[in-house]
C-alpha cells in the first residue's frame, strides 16, 4: 500500500537589495580576516521548508505564496521565492 502524497516547498526569503543588511556586512567584513578571500558581499536571509498534503501542484504553490506574503515574509522589505523540491 502506497503512502500519502507529501510535497516538501521552501520558500526563501531575502532582504530587498536597497535594504541595508548589517548581518551580511558584519559576516563580509570578517571573512578576510578568517583567511576567506574574494567576496565582494554578503546578504543574509531566511529557509522556510513547508510539507504539504498532497502534491505540489500550482494552487498548492499558490497557497504557498499567500503564506509566505501573510506570515512568513515582510514584503515592505523583503522578497520571496517559492520552490517545489
Amino acid at each position: 500500500m502506497r503512502g500519502a502524497v507529501v510535497a516538501r516547498v521552501v520558500v526563501d526569503v531575502m532582504l530587498k537589495p536597497e535594504i541595508l543588511d548589517p548581518q551580511g556586512q558584519a559576516i563580509a567584513r570578517k571573512l578576510p580576516q578568517l583567511g576567506f578571500e574574494g567576496v565582494a558581499a554578503v546578504r543574509q536571509g531566511k529557509r522556510f521548508e513547508l510539507e504539504l498534503d498532497g502534491p505540489a501542484d500550482e494552487a498548492a504553490l499558490d497557497e504557498v505564496r499567500k503564506i509566505a506574503e501573510t506570515m512568513l515574509a515582510n514584503p515592505v522589505i523583503e522578497t520571496f521565492e517559492v520552490h517545489a523540491l
